[in-house]
Formats: structure tokens, sequence, C-alpha cells
């Protein structure tokens, strides 16, 4: 990366800055691509004033990283998987399923709203806040406009991804905003330490939600084998093929939850490209 020279920097505005402390002094520069990837690296280095600073150059950063294209894999398969003390001791262990959300053209929607986008943000985390609780789950971490939720069931899960993609639907937004919200979900054993979950099952469900688009459910093969029960009437699964996921070594079979009240046409997923399968493999079990 190009060093910011004294004269560079004093030319940026405040907003190509993540963080500004309370004296004005301006840390992680996110003016491009390249300083993006460096904040994101070095950002656990940084003194921050207190958490409320912290939290909000986290956010910052994670606009502009996807601003710039910029899968943040530090803080979406990390930071966004942390939680400490009692929090932790609560969180179910053994074979979990995951369920990611991300809100779709988020910094489009800052550009609009302005100010209003603090509260729609407020109103998107109670929805699905209330639909996890109501599902039986548990808050892992929201960061920004991402929310990680975990469930001893899958059919609890599923229950709630359905809740949320029909509450969001049903809600009035400022500035008659469409707000639509990714939705992925991935079952695994991960490994549950003192600060949260780890391990290629926490990855793998981030990059499930990363190829879903707004209004969609997304699963993985794992979380669509894990069902053991019937589903609810009007529910199906229908393959959407295997593909070739960011940073997973094989490529991953997506499943999309359809509902007959729900949106059901989308483009292919936002993965790095499909999978062939065999004439024998296309006709098994297109759906459930």
């Amino acid at each position: 990366m190009p060093p910011l020279s004294a004269t560079a920097r004093a030319r940026l505005p405040d907003s190509a800055f993540a963080y500004i402390d309370s004296q004005g002094r301006r840390r992680l520069p996110i003016n491009d691509v390249s300083h993006v990837r460096n904040a994101l690296a070095r950002f656990d280095q940084v003194d921050f004033e207190d958490d409320a600073a912290r939290e909000r150059a986290r956010e910052r950063l994670l606009r502009a990283a996807k601003k710039h294209g910029i899968v943040p894999l530090g803080f979406f398969d990390g930071q966004l998987r942390k939680a400490r003390g009692a929090n932790v001791r609560s969180l179910p262990r053994g074979t979990v399923t995951f369920l990611l959300t991300d809100i779709e053209g988020s910094t489009k929607l800052l550009e609009r709203l302005g100010d209003d986008y603090a509260g729609l943000l407020r109103d998107v985390r109670a929805v699905i806040r209330a639909s996890v609780r109501t599902a039986s789950g548990y808050e892992v971490d929201a960061r920004a406009d991402e929310f990680f939720a975990v469930f001893r069931r899958s059919t609890h899960a599923l229950d709630a991804a359905l809740a949320i993609q029909r509450a969001l639907r049903e809600k009035a937004w400022p500035q008659k905003a469409e707000v639509r919200v990714r939705i992925g979900m991935h079952t695994g054993r991960p490994t549950l330490t003192d600060t949260g979950y780890v391990g290629i099952a926490v990855h793998i469900a981030a990059r499930v939600c990363w190829a879903s688009h707004g209004g969609q459910i997304l699963l993985s093969s794992a979380a669509r084998d894990s069902f053991a029960e019937r589903l609810a009437e009007g529910i199906t699964l229908r393959s959407l093929g295997r593909f070739s996921l960011h940073g997973v070594a094989e490529p991953e079979a997506l499943w999309q939850v359809d509902a007959a009240d729900l949106r059901a046409k989308f483009p292919r997923p936002r993965t790095l490209g499909s999978v062939r399968i065999s004439r024998q493999d296309s006709r098994t079990n297109p759906t459930i």
C-alpha cells in the first residue's frame, strides 16, 4: 500500500477516516480499497477512547468495506462471532445451526436516509432479535447491519428466518425505503471458546449468507440435511446447485427456502461460480 503523505492526508474529509477521537485526531483512513484493507487488519491495534467509539469506528469501516466490494473476513467471520463472559457460557454446544443476516444495499440506504438510517437499523435489529428469541434461538452478536444467531435445532432456525422475512416485508420504513435482508443458514459442530464460536462452520455460514440476496433464505447442504422432521405446510427447499464459496475448499450445495407468501425468484447466488454436476446428481432430490 503506498504511504499516505501528510499533505494528502490533510486534504481528505473526515468521512475518509473510520475513527476520529475527541481531540480531532483522525485514524484508520478508508479513502480507497488498499486503505480499507489496511484498516481492517489494524483495527484491533487501535486504542479507542471507549466502547462506543470503537463500535462507531467498526460500523464505518464495515460500510466502507461493502462500498469497495471487500468481504471483511476479519469482521464477518471473526469479530461478528465474538461474545463474552456469561453470554458465551449460555450458548449451545455440539451440533448447532447458525443463522446470519445482512441488510442488502445498506450503504445506499444510509446515503438516502441520512440520520433516519440509525432508526431503521434499530428497527431491523428489533425484528430479527424478536424472531430469534421467539424461535428459541440465541443472539451471538450484532455488528453494523449484520446479525449472528445460533439454534440447537435447525427447524427453529428456519422458523426464525421465515419470521424475519415476513415481518420485514410487512413493515413500513422511513421515506418508503425498501429494506431487504439476506439470510444464510449452516449446521455444524463449531468449537465454543471464551470469545465465541470458532471453526469452519462459522466461516461457511458467513459465506452462505454472503451468497444470498435480499429477501432470500439460503441453506448449506448440511443445514438442509439436518431436517429430521417434515417441514411446515407450504415450505419447500429447492436445490440451486453446487457453488464455489470464497475460502471454502470444496464446492457447496446451496438450497433456497420457498414459501408461498415470500419472493421466490432471485439472481444466481453471489459466489465465485457454479460447479457442473452429473446428470444423475441433477435428478437426485431437486426439492424436499
